[in-house]
């Protein structure tokens, strides 16, 4: 087999392999007679079967191994021989005018086989060193007002309501016990009916304008409930649609004292009000620490990027592109919206989603780098401590997730990916210098003014689509 490079552009490749008839011939009859003690014809005794007849009836199909086979073999030679990194699997092509009938002038000796392989590396940089930067890390400590507010959320969720006495009057704060039927011009539409649904009046829980129809109704009381839906309504058949309730009020409720104290804790599972206190303070810390923890990446990484300035491969960055061009496309067709409708052009946006692509795609290879150097890797009980958290998110479906990672490697990659990332970015984390920021809620919870000025720019973009964290695939290699 011969490899001849022809083509060396920047990241891209392109070879020439040719594979003389004659070592066709020879391969072919190899693996016929491989297969000689192993099948069985009528009228031949077992491994009697002539090489010729066996080609006859298994020739083209064990010619398509052949080629097959040569293909793999060309490219685990060209990577191996170069000592290349392939960005994605290599393109194969064959002349165009032989490409129907390939396999018929293989197996006639009637040609050499020719064909090129066409691929993209990844890019070659050193890493740089980071000891001159500086990033902080913005700290928040749960207030006390913040506790007690959680407090009384807890005890104004966990009281119990009393019957009204006979013909009162329902008020905000109270709860009704309601049937209803909703119907859009006239016609009932799937989830809008309901029994025995309680529902405390000025808790929003309804579409707005729902609960408010309902203050002074008694038990007992059938209402006509008139409301529009939100146009942004998670049910996109009924989005902006008006609609009527037919709402009968079964019961009004009077909410009960909510009272702070240690039967409180006691029932969330807490010795004592003290106790609860505490795990409060911890559930908040954990907030401010999840997304102090995403500041400091989203400035770590925005370090990393002013670091690198180094060739893309073409196909990875269109690969990226397209995924998150995807997302804003169905966004703006779920909304029934227009580049027009945001303030901007197709063109302008595809000019900032690929900047971004780009970014992606240039931190995952960094990061990816990264890791091999660190010898950075992902234990199996690391994947099913997330596969398993995963699980969790479907209760009642367990069962049907777990089989379902196991018997997809891409999807249990997926779950692997963002472990690598962040066992990375702890790494770097601790070659730059971090310095601690005291900060209010508020200012923790900001969006910095680039997101801002994203978010105008882009409408109400998806957030996947907006996001520059490095592509996960790239970083996990």
């Amino acid at each position: 087999m011969q490899v001849t490079e022809t083509t060396s552009e920047g990241l891209k490749r392109e070879f020439q392999v040719l594979l003389p008839a004659t070592e066709l011939e020879e391969r072919l009859n190899t693996e016929l007679s491989n297969i000689k003690g192993k099948v069985q014809i009528k009228g031949f005794r077992p491994g009697k079967v002539p090489v010729a007849h066996l080609r006859k009836v298994y020739g083209k199909s064990v010619m398509a191994d052949v080629l097959q086979n040569a293909v793999n073999e060309a490219n685990q030679q060209i990577v191996g021989d170069k000592g290349l990194k392939l960005a994605l699997e290599p393109q194969i092509e064959f002349p165009k005018d032989e490409e129907q009938n390939i396999i018929e002038r293989a197996l006639d000796a009637k040609g050499d086989l020719a064909f090129k392989v066409k691929l993209e590396v990844l890019p070659s940089f050193e890493l740089a060193d980071l000891s001159d930067v500086t990033i902080k890390k913005l700290v928040v400590k749960p207030s006390d007002e913040e506790i007690t507010e959680a407090l009384e959320r807890m005890a104004k969720d966990g009281r119990t309501f009393e019957d009204r006495e006979e013909g009162a009057e329902a008020a905000s704060g109270d709860q009704v016990t309601i049937d209803f039927v909703g119907r859009i011009d006239g016609t009932e539409f799937e989830g809008g009916k309901g029994e025995d649904v309680p529902l405390e009046l000025g808790s929003n829980s309804f579409i707005p304008g729902f609960e408010d129809q309902l203050v002074g109704a008694r038990a007992g009381d059938a209402r006509l409930v008139k409301v529009s839906f939100p146009a942004d309504y998670q049910a996109e058949q009924l989005a902006g649609k008006d609609a009527e309730f037919d709402v009968t009020v079964k019961a009004v409720k009077a909410p009960g004292e909510t009272k702070i104290d240690d039967e409180l804790a006691k029932r969330f599972g807490m010795d004592d009000l003290e106790k609860l206190k505490e795990a409060i303070s911890k559930a908040i810390g954990s907030d401010y620490e999840a997304q102090s923890r995403r500041k400091l990446k989203k400035e770590l990484l925005d370090a990393l990027d002013g670091k690198y300035a180094f060739d893309l491969p073409p196909s990875l960055v269109h690969q990226e592109f397209a995924a998150v061009w995807a997302q804003v496309e169905q966004d703006l067709k779920n909304r029934g919206k227009t580049f027009e409708d945001e303030g901007t052009t197709e063109e302008a946006s595809q000019a900032e989603y690929r900047k971004i692509a780009e970014r992606r795609v240039r931190l995952g290879l960094v990061l990816a780098q990264v890791g091999e150097t660190a010898d950075i890797k992902i234990s199996d009980d690391e994947v099913n401590q997330a596969l398993f958290a995963r699980i969790r998110q479907f209760p009642g479906q367990e069962q049907q997730v777990y089989d379902f990672y196991r018997k997809n490697p891409q999807a249990l990659a997926e779950l692997r990916a963002p472990l690598f990332e962040e066992k990375v970015v702890d790494h770097v984390l601790g070659q730059v210098q971090v310095v601690e920021e005291p900060v209010s809620k508020e200012a923790l919870f900001a969006e910095d003014e680039e997101a801002d000025a994203g978010k105008a720019s882009k409408g109400d973009a998806p957030e996947d689509a907006t996001k520059t964290e490095p592509a996960a695939e790239t970083a996990a290699g």
